[in-house]
Order: structure tokens, then sequence, then C-alpha cells
């Protein structure tokens, strides 16, 4: 058979770093490693080819080659996904669709010839056995948790490498914290399942045989859901595997605050060579962590462990929430204030949304305040049900907080704070590269002659030239997402 397996287009969010792409002439962040692994799940006589729509142009010449159209997507991809499909019908192509997208709104999707549903470890070997067997059906799901033991490697070989940013692995999925806003432990669970250390291993070496050198991302909503295994076995096995290969990757994950609670597991992932760490913080509000279930971020002083996690030589990169029941009115200040004390350089902030299937969806449609499915985007000022704060306050709000922590007064103020006070461990964080040589051109040329954060930014450029040279690169990186995230602010505001 011929498998033709489409990754959807992203729109221009924060999230999409598409103004930051073009510096370093990249076209993606990440490639789609869901769909890399499921075409590992094919049959290995099969004839797989793999259009990522964010870096390549499906061509109708595609679609008919295949016997099946295979999409995968999160809700954030939606209206790609739909033309997609309205595409491959019109082409009389036959097609299966999987994915969170999916999964969380297959009632919407009966145009599509086959749904694999949840995990595709558990469904997807029932499609191929129906298939095969000449009778496949519509719908295939499943209430049980995959043992991801056994998930195979993904097809690495569909992509090309040099139109990404950065490679991911994905070591875990699960997450042991139910904040009610959050749909992972409804896709996952919430007890954490993990790879092993050969897993992990041997994914590792197949990013590295493919000729990958720079960033990798462990994709896990929560790397460290297990703690114990993660320092008795995994990041132990990392570190041998970086000081024999001599430190060929960079790595960077998400986790939550309680990393700050353990000294020794912050040890260890920096002499593993992560540099930053993505953090859900959602706010500086004590009553809306309650309301919203944040148990892990509640009766602590945030900031404290935010400087704790940076002073053990890990950037923290932030998400923040406006929008719960209990903000108050100066919610707005309260968290600008907060995102500049902290340092936090990368602060996505959004407005709250009810995903499918989560408990504050659930709540808010028995409340009757729900007015539409979550489109995945919580950065592009719509809300998908009735806040009790006054919707036009919070909007007016939500903008004000973007316009100021993305300003280029305030936002180079924030990289100040953070450059003074970090410290990292390695003696070197310079990545030579030659795209990354080239994004220092064209941000001399594009921030500091035309742009209008050129002052503060040579004031950067030679600040940390002389006092911190080891963390150049890293400025002049931060350079460049700030004026992603003003581009996207600007559009929106």
């Amino acid at each position: 058979m011929n498998i033709l397996l489409i990754y959807p287009l992203y729109p221009n969010t924060f999230w999409s770093f598409k103004h930051a792409l073009k510096f370093v002439s990249k076209e993606a962040s990440f490639p789609p490693l869901g769909l890399l692994t499921v075409a590992s799940m094919l049959p290995k006589d099969w004839n797989t080819k793999l259009i990522d729509m964010n870096t390549d142009q499906l061509m109708d010449n595609d679609i008919l080659w295949a016997d099946y159209v295979f999409i995968s997507a999160m809700s954030i991809q939606t209206e790609s996904a739909n033309q997609v499909i309205e595409r491959c019908k019109k082409l009389n192509a036959k097609i299966v669709a999987g994915g969170p997208l999916f999964t969380s709104s297959f009632e919407y999707y009966d145009n599509v010839d086959h749904l694999v549903l949840n995990e595709a470890e558990i469904t997807l070997p029932h499609f191929l056995n129906d298939l095969i067997e000449g009778d496949p059906k519509h719908l295939y799901t499943s209430s049980e948790w995959a043992d991801i033991t056994s998930t195979p490697l993904p097809l690495w070989k569909l992509v090309s490498m040099e139109n990404y940013t950065s490679m991911n692995l994905q070591y875990s999925r699960g997450c042991p914290f139910d904040c009610d806003f959050c749909d992972i432990t409804v896709l996952y669970g919430r007890k954490p399942r993990t790879k092993s250390k050969e897993q992990v291993i041997a994914e590792l070496d197949e990013l590295f045989f493919s000729g990958w050198r720079g960033p990798v991302f462990f994709v896990d909503d929560n790397f460290i859901g297990n703690r114990t295994k993660l320092k008795n076995e995994i990041l132990p096995t990392i570190i041998e595997w970086q000081e024999k290969r001599n430190h060929p990757f960079y790595l960077n994950t998400e986790a939550s605050i309680n990393l700050a609670d353990d000294e020794p597991l912050m040890n260890l992932m920096v002499k593993a060579g992560f540099e930053s760490v993505f953090i859900g913080i959602e706010s500086p509000n004590e009553e809306s962590l309650i309301e919203c279930n944040k148990n892990q971020n509640r009766n602590r002083d945030l900031i404290l462990s935010v400087k704790k996690i940076q002073e053990f030589g890990l950037e923290v990169q932030g998400g923040f929430i406006v929008g719960f029941d209990n903000d108050p009115t100066n919610i707005f200040d309260k968290l600008t204030d907060f995102i500049q004390e902290s340092g936090i350089v990368t602060a996505m902030v959004g407005l709250l949304n009810a995903p499918r299937g989560t408990k504050l969806q659930k709540r808010l449609d028995n409340e009757g305040r729900m007015l539409s499915d979550f489109t995945g985007n919580n950065t592009d000022f719509s809300i998908n049900f009735i806040p009790k704060m006054d919707s036009n306050t919070l909007l007016e709000g939500y903008k004000e907080i973007l316009k100021t922590i993305y300003s280029p007064k305030y936002y180079y103020e924030r990289v100040m704070n953070f450059m003074r006070d970090f410290e990292p461990k390695k003696k070197k964080v310079f990545h030579l590269n030659p795209n990354y040589i080239l994004a220092l051109f064209r941000s001399m040329f594009k921030l500091g002659l035309i742009g209008e954060e050129r002052i503060y930014y040579w004031k950067l450029f030679f600040w940390t030239l002389f006092r911190k040279p080891q963390l150049f690169s890293l400025a002049i990186l931060f350079t460049i997402y700030g004026f992603h995230f003003r581009k996207i602010s600007n559009n929106f505001c």
C-alpha cells in the first residue's frame, strides 16, 4: 500500500515562532513526532511518505498517489485539518484520522472514513488488522492506556531535519497533577508512563546517527512526573551518553514548579545537558490557583521557586493564564509585575479556555456558561465560555499585559534582569552553528539598525559580549524571540 501521512498547518501564534524562524532560515520548530512514530507501526513493505504542511506544500498528486491518507492534528490545527479532509474528499482519497483533535472531537468527523483514536499503540493494530482482512471499521477507540515501553522508534527518514530548529523525543505520557483546565490527564491519564533507559538512548542514537546536532526537546507534558526513575536511571544514563558523544545535544523540556524542591534532580538535569524548562505558573493569585486545582503551585513563593531553578542553571520559561473566576480586577498589573520581577523572558500569557472533556468544561457546561469548543489557541483573544469578569475588561486587560511585557522597554529590562543573575553551570553556552551566525547578522540589521528596539538591542549586545560572553548566543536568541512576540501581539492588539 501507499500511505501518505499529513501534518496540517499551525496558525501564526506565539507558539508558532514564525517570525523568529525566519532569522535562522527554518520552516518549523519541531517535526511531527506522533506521525513519525505511527509510520514506524505500519507494515514494513508499505510505501510511506510524510508531508508536514508547515515545511512543504501538499500537492494533489501526493493525495492521488496514496491508497490511504493518514492525518494527525491538535485542536489548534483544526482549520487546516478540515481543509485537508475536504481536499481528500474531492479527490476520492480514503482518510484515516487520529491524534488529540480527532480523539476529543470525533463526533464532528463522520466524513472521515476511519477514526483511529486514543493511543496508536492500542488502536492502530486493530485497524491495520481489519484493513488487511478487508473489513476496516469507521471507529476505533479504547479506554486503556498504552504500554509505551513497546513504542517503536520514530521513522526519521521521512522528514528533512534541516527544515526544523529542534528535534523532539518523548520519554513519558501522563501527569500526576490534575489541573481542571488541562486536557493532558484526559488524553493520557494521571499516572506517568515512561520509556526505558534503553529506549531513550536508542532514540538519542537515532538522532545522532541521522546527523542531528543541536537542541532536542523532550515533549513530555511533565518530564518530572516520575522523579525517582529520572534520578536513578534516566538522567545518569543520558549524562553518560552525552559525555561519550561529546555533548552533541542541548536539551529542553516541560515540568511542574515542584522541580524547585528537588536540588539533586536539578543538578542531574543540568549535567545531562538540559538548558531550559517550561513551567505552567498560571497565576500569582492564590485564589485562582485554588479554583483551577493547581495544588503544586499553591502555598509557595512562586518567584523564589523560579529564581531557585534559574540559580541551578536552568532558564525558566513560563505559561500564564488570565480569566479565572477568582481573578481580581488588578490581576493584569499583578501578573505584569510578577513576570518582570521573576525574570522569565519567554512569558507566554493566554486567556483561559475550556478544552473538551476537562473538569473546567464540565463545570462551565453545568453552569450554562459554555459558548463553543476550544480552538486550541488561547492567545488569539477568543474565550469559549462566559467569564465572571466583564468580557471587555478581561480582553482589554489581557491586551495591556501583552503590549507591556513585549514592548522593547519592558522586554529588554526583563532580559537584563535574567542575564545579570543567570550563571550557567557549564563553562560555555555558545552554540556555534552556521544558521545561528546568519541569525546574528540578520538580528543586527533588522533589530539593531531598523527596529524600534535598536537602542535596547545594542545595549544588551555589548553588555553581554563584554560581561557575559558565554551567554551571548542566548542574548541574541532572546532578541529574536522578542521580535516574534511583538509582531504577534501587535497583530492582535
